[in-house]
């Protein structure tokens, strides 16, 4: 498994941007499936984005698909997620994800960060 930090959240207003990162320990990261997922109080976490090994397929739910942007360096051992036109529905603490599957679904992925809150005001 790898070890994952997050950082990079904040408070923002709505149509503005932020960018998260992830940075990852261990030899191995270039191997794993990245992802960030979000979650609000009392909802199951939701997948955001996904970006395999190759860092060239990226794939992106359809709520924050033309808004958010994620990449990965393996050279770093980091992965990003760039957020823009941010929207108050937005508002959730953000998770990297490291998984050896290319799904969506959170229980696929087996490390994890503690976890960036963002917040968007209208």
């Amino acid at each position: 498994q790898v070890q994952l930090v997050e950082s990079g959240g904040g408070l923002v207003q709505a149509g503005g941007s932020l960018r998260l990162s992830c940075a990852a320990s261990g030899r191995t990261f270039s191997t794993y499936t990245m992802a960030w997922f979000r979650q609000t109080p009392g909802k199951e976490r939701e997948f955001v984005a996904r970006i395999y090994r190759s860092e060239a397929s990226t794939y992106y739910a359809d709520s924050v698909k033309g808004r958010f942007i994620i990449s990965r360096d393996n050279a770093k051992n980091t992965v990003d997620l760039l957020m823009n036109s941010l929207k108050p529905e937005d508002t959730a603490l953000y998770y990297c994800a490291a998984g050896r599957y290319g799904t969506t679904r959170w229980t696929d992925f087996g490390s994890w960060g503690q976890g960036t809150q963002v917040t968007v005001s209208s």
